[in-house]
């Protein structure tokens, strides 16, 4: 698909309040409210993408863009942030909206289950009940995705996929084993840390320092990224990095289990998170499962160099689901 065509394709950015905390939400395609569209004209499905972490939406546009083009823009994609990972910028209006009463108050919520509640808040709130769901988590998002599975057996999710999914045996991984220690003792050194260092530096550096990484990865976002250089939302990714080292240990077979229908799993055979072995553990214990190794040499990071490549194959896998809505 050419760059020309990838333009075109409109994405409404959004600040709302979620169980009282800032969220970012990206929407991909013309719809914006759906409670607001007439109900003949509402979309009938919804791709919702949860993010890794950290849960910065921005670079995720690509592949939501990528991946609505190639559902012939029939279908909107949300993509949303995690619960502290996003700052409203200066002069940006957030959004006020009746909350779901069942999640004003969610314990922990820049923690790991803190997290789930806050999707499951939005998708209760923001999204009509009878529009049925299509859910896409990446790396820690395929944890989120499989407890609002067990979670909210209510909800018409139709499809589930797991993309490079860090569900088990994290601080195990090699990346985990390098993670564990400084996210989990060495935290409140890091908070110190990005507070001294990043706090008073003005916007104006800031987006200078982030342009120029930018370049230098040869990447573009069209939505402010100035939430990496945030102290606030570092400090929660890190928060929540380390939950996952010691809580994400045994895999939920039970959920998979009851919902193998309905997933797919993504595994890349180079992922120091989740490492080619638990591709084969996982494939051994449901051979029955849709349960995928990448043979293109994907990274655990796809949404950086190959959001394309990745929107076209999860487009593909969905295209039975699709012709049946």
């Amino acid at each position: 698909m050419d760059s020309e065509i990838k333009e075109e394709v409109p994405v409404h950015e959004e600040f709302i309040l979620c169980c009282g905390v800032e969220t970012q939400v990206l929407k991909c395609g013309p719809w914006t409210n759906l409670f607001n569209e007439p109900r003949a004209n509402r979309p009938k499905l919804l791709i919702f993408v949860i993010t890794g972490n950290p849960g910065f939406s921005a670079f995720y546009v690509p592949f939501a863009k990528a991946l609505y083009s190639s559902v012939n823009r029939c279908f909107p994609v949300w993509v949303i942030s995690h619960a502290g990972h996003a700052l409203v910028p200066k002069g940006k209006k957030i959004l006020t909206t009746s909350d779901d009463p069942n999640a004003q108050e969610i314990n922990d919520i820049y923690g790991l289950q803190g997290q789930v509640e806050h999707k499951l808040a939005f998708l209760r709130t923001h999204v009509p009940k009878e529009i049925k769901l299509v859910v896409i988590g990446h790396s820690i998002g395929c944890h989120f995705s499989l407890e609002i599975l067990k979670l909210a057996p209510e909800l018409p999710i139709i499809r589930s996929f797991l993309l490079f999914p860090t569900i088990e045996r994290m601080s195990e991984s090699p990346n985990g084993r390098i993670a564990t220690p400084l996210l989990c003792w060495l935290r409140y050194a890091l908070y110190v840390f990005a507070y001294l260092l990043l706090k008073p530096w003005p916007e104006k550096i800031k987006s200078f320092v982030i342009r120029i990484a930018l370049q230098m990865m040869n990447l573009q976002s069209e939505f402010s990224v100035l939430n990496i250089l945030e102290p606030f939302c570092l400090a929660n990714a890190a928060y929540l990095g380390g939950q996952e080292m010691m809580k994400v240990v045994k895999r939920d077979n039970e959920t998979i289990k009851t919902y193998l229908s309905k997933l797919t799993f993504y595994y890349g055979t180079t992922d120091a998170w989740c490492p080619k072995e638990y591709y084969e553990d996982i494939k051994k214990d449901f051979p029955e499962g849709d349960i995928r190794l990448c043979e293109k040499k994907i990274p655990h990071a796809f949404i950086l160099h190959f959001p394309q490549e990745m929107a076209d194959m999860v487009a593909d896998w969905l295209k039975d689901d699709l012709s049946k809505i």
